[in-house]
C-alpha cells in the first residue's frame, strides 16, 4: 500500500513539475510575440513618417531623385519585412538605414532645410520613434534570450522539446542610430 502513495506521489510531483513548466515557457513565449509585435508598430510608424519627410527634404533638394527613390524602395522593403522573422527583418532595417542617412546626409547641403520647422519636427519624431525601436528591440532580444535558455536548460529542454517550443532569432541590426538628434540652435 505504501508503495502506491510513493508512486502516486511522484506521479503527482513530476506532472506538477511538467505543467509548472510548460506554463513558464508558454509564458516566455508569449512576451517574445508581444514584443516582436511592438517592434513591427514602431517600424511601421517610422516608415508612416518617411513619406512626409521625403517631401520636405523634396522640396529644397528636387534634384536628389535617386535619394528619394531609394529611401522609398527601402521602406517598402521594410514594410514587406515586418511580417516576416527578424533576419528577414533586419536585412531591410540594414538597408533602410543607409537610405535614411543619404536623406539626411542631403538634407545637411541644404540649411534652410535644416531650419524649417517641419522638417525639425519630423526629424524629431523619427528620433523618437528610433528610441521606440530601440527599446522594442532591446526587451525582444531580451525576452528572446530568456526563451532560448530555457529551451536549452535541463530540465525544461525535456519538456520544450516534447512540446515543440522552438528556438528564436535575435533581432540585430548594424546600426539603428542613424538619425541624429536635433541640435537646437538659437540667436
Amino acid at each position: 500500500m505504501v508503495v502506491w502513495w510513493i508512486i502516486l506521489a511522484v506521479v503527482v510531483v513530476l506532472a506538477l513539475f511538467v505543467w509548472l513548466t510548460y506554463n513558464g515557457l508558454v509564458q516566455l513565449k508569449v512576451r517574445v510575440e508581444e514584443a516582436w509585435s511592438d517592434i513591427t508598430v514602431q517600424l511601421k510608424r517610422r516608415a508612416d513618417l518617411i513619406p512626409n519627410l521625403v517631401e520636405a527634404v523634396k522640396g529644397y533638394a528636387a534634384h536628389e531623385k535617386k535619394v528619394f527613390q531609394d529611401v522609398t524602395e527601402a521602406r517598402a522593403n521594410v514594410l514587406s519585412a515586418t511580417g516576416k522573422g527578424p533576419k528577414e527583418t533586419a536585412a531591410a532595417e540594414n538597408q533602410f538605414e543607409g537610405a535614411l542617412k543619404s536623406l539626411f546626409a542631403v538634407s545637411e547641403a541644404y540649411p534652410q532645410l535644416r531650419a524649417s520647422e517641419n522638417f525639425q519636427k519630423l526629424q524629431e519624431e523619427l528620433v523618437d520613434t528610433e528610441d521606440k525601436i530601440q527599446a522594442a528591440r532591446r526587451f525582444y532580444n531580451g525576452g528572446t534570450r530568456d526563451l532560448n535558455t530555457r529551451i536549452q536548460q535541463f530540465p525544461s529542454n525535456v519538456i520544450a522539446g516534447m512540446f515543440g517550443f522552438k528556438q528564436r532569432e535575435f533581432f540585430e541590426v548594424e546600426d539603428m542610430a542613424s538619425v541624429e538628434k536635433p541640435v537646437d540652435v538659437k540667436f
